[in-house]
């Protein structure tokens, strides 16, 4: 099965009713808002004057607001048309940025460039049929005491809504259409896999890196999941039997300085 034709094409038809929708607000975005989020904002600190790999970037916006704020950024992508929008905002504002169009595991197999910084956000892993090849796509991005950033949507939503929190061997393969208000009922087969967040974190070990932060979070910034309650200031919360279902897990990994460096 070539899952990355099929979610390849997903995304190129995604993107086209991402970038129209309210969700992400391109309007906005042109007129100067960030589309980071307080969480990977606080988490990441300042990056001005810093190397950064933002890995499946989708067609820019958070890439780009890290360029706004004075990094270096570099953003990777399996979508080409995605990729396709995100050069054009970024010569629309005349932003530095470049963009690469690849699969992040073949990224990882041809990139030579170390970075102080590797990020990567919001309904990414579950792409992935392979973390320990993506831990060692992250380690080799990172330069010797570079730090890498991972603000994920907690698998335990995935649980709730009927999908497997222990990997079982064999993808989700299913039609789908997308999470922004202006889906217009199209729908795309989309390959996904399940990951714990065990695994996450053993790859990253595995793969040499120190885990500096391990958090969770009750609030998501966005309306993307079912049964979702909006809490002013904070963000969305998801109630189970009168509980807060945690939202939101961060990490923050770095490569340490070996002997030789």
């Amino acid at each position: 099965m070539d899952y990355l034709s099929i979610n390849k094409s997903a995304w190129d038809k995604r993107t086209q009713v991402h970038v129209a929708s309210e969700f992400y607000d391109v309007a906005g975005f042109k007129a100067g808002q960030c589309s980071l989020n307080p969480v990977e904002l606080a988490q990441v600190g300042a990056v001005k004057g810093k190397s950064l790999l933002h890995l499946q970037c989708h067609f820019g916006q958070d890439t780009l607001s890290w360029a706004r704020l004075g990094a270096d950024v570099t953003g990777v992508d399996l979508s080409a048309s995605a990729i396709m929008q995100a050069n054009a905002l970024k010569v629309e504002l005349d932003l530095r940025a470049e963009f690469i169009e690849s699969d992040v595991l073949q990224f990882g197999q041809v990139n030579k460039r170390q970075f102080d910084i590797v990020f990567t956000s919001y309904g990414v892993l579950c792409w992935l049929p392979d973390l320990t090849a993506w831990a060692n796509t992250v380690a080799g991005a990172l330069k010797p005491d570079g730090a890498f950033h991972l603000v994920e949507f907690h698998p335990i939503n995935d649980l709730l809504a009927g999908y497997a929190y222990f990997p079982h061997g064999s993808p989700d393969i299913e039609q789908e259409g997308t999470y922004t208000e202006n889906c217009d009922g199209n729908k795309s087969t989309t390959v996904t896999w399940a990951h714990s967040i065990s695994d996450v974190i053993s790859a990253l070990l595995m793969a040499g890196l120190s885990i500096e932060l391990f958090a969770e979070h009750p609030y998501s910034p966005y309306d993307c999941f079912e049964g979702l309650e909006f809490v002013p200031e904070l963000g969305y919360q998801k109630l189970y039997r009168g509980q807060q279902v945690p939202m939101l897990y961060s990490i923050k990994a770095s490569k340490r300085k070996g002997p030789d460096n």
